[in-house]
């Protein structure tokens, strides 16, 4: 079992003071508090991190240009070193309800390396935005291994660090959080625990209020970034199948449910996805491209300065 004494929080922030509002609020309602809050900032230029300090966070701060998502949370695995269990959070991630001891209760199977929670739209998403999550982040959990990996596909190791927890053994064993992975870097962790024999489980019942309403040229940027990390990463194709398959099968259900929803958004989420599905085959690509060129289409183009 857990030792609940040593649960650690952890929150990269940039400008995080509006959204800490609500954030730090709904932490201090949580029935488990962590024996560490650690926020590591990357430079930001509000409050942010006077508000953390003021609710008793450790602050650790970080150039803006040295964010890394899998450099920066390795680091704090290093920070948090005596803790059990490594709770994720992005600042913009609103903990419902008991949600850090729903997500800790997972780990009672010992099996469990990483879970993951349910992420629900905010309250003014519309009909995609809200399908988005509806359909990543259905009402009822479960646990996957890597013998499901034969129906899944890809769709395996399909996890969010918006808030994910991580058994630190577990963590520390299969190498930590890569070192330079500006992308997707749950992905790449939940794919190494299951090669290595564990579990990742997904708690419905640990839930975030979570949601992007994303704007075309968004879309596309978010894409293009996801076709670079296959790229980069083909052993995660090769192990657990193509993320095409996986794209289509969601759009057809995507178009079944606004076909009753919001029949008015169809033509829109058609769109949207030949913008999505030409972002990802250019970032497949992305090798033939310049920097200048991949500082453009990324939603990350601090990755690609000065390289």
């Amino acid at each position: 079992m857990l030792n609940l004494g040593k649960v650690a929080v952890i929150v990269p922030t940039l400008n995080a003071a509006e959204h800490f509002k609500f954030f730090l609020p709904a932490l201090e309602k949580q029935e488990i508090s962590p024996a560490q809050l650690l926020v590591i900032d990357s430079s930001s230029d509000d409050d942010t991190v006077a508000q953390a300090r003021a609710f008793g966070a450790r602050v650790f701060s970080i150039a803006r240009h040295d964010f890394n998502h899998g450099g920066t949370r390795r680091l704090a695995t290093i920070l948090c070193q005596n803790c059990e269990l490594l709770v994720f959070l992005t600042q913009d991630a609103i903990l419902e309800s008991n949600a850090i001891a729903m997500i800790a209760g997972a780990f009672d199977d010992a099996k469990v390396g990483m879970a993951y929670g349910r992420q629900l739209p905010r309250p003014q998403a519309r009909a995609i935005e809200r399908y988005a999550r509806l359909c990543n982040y259905p009402p009822h959990s479960e646990t996957r291994q890597l013998s499901d990996r034969a129906c899944l596909g890809i769709k395996t190791v399909f996890s969010s660090d918006s808030f994910a927890a991580y058994r630190a053994s577990a963590l520390t064993a299969v190498g930590s959080f890569p070192e330079d992975c500006y992308f997707a870097e749950d992905q790449v962790v939940a794919a190494r625990l299951l090669l290595a024999g564990w579990k990742l489980a997904y708690v419905a019942d640990a839930q975030v209020i979570h949601s992007h309403g994303y704007s075309l040229v968004e879309d596309f940027k978010r894409n293009f970034d996801v076709g670079v990390f296959h790229a980069t990463n083909p052993w995660l194709l090769r192990e657990f199948g193509s993320a095409e398959r996986a794209g289509l099968g969601f759009v057809a259900s995507e178009l079944r449910y606004l076909l009753n929803c919001a029949p008015w958004s169809i033509v829109s989420a058609l769109l949207r996805t030949l913008v999505k599905y030409a972002g990802y085959r250019i970032g497949r690509k992305h090798a033939a491209l310049s920097v200048a060129w991949k500082v453009h289409l990324s939603m990350q183009p601090y990755h690609w300065r000065g390289r």
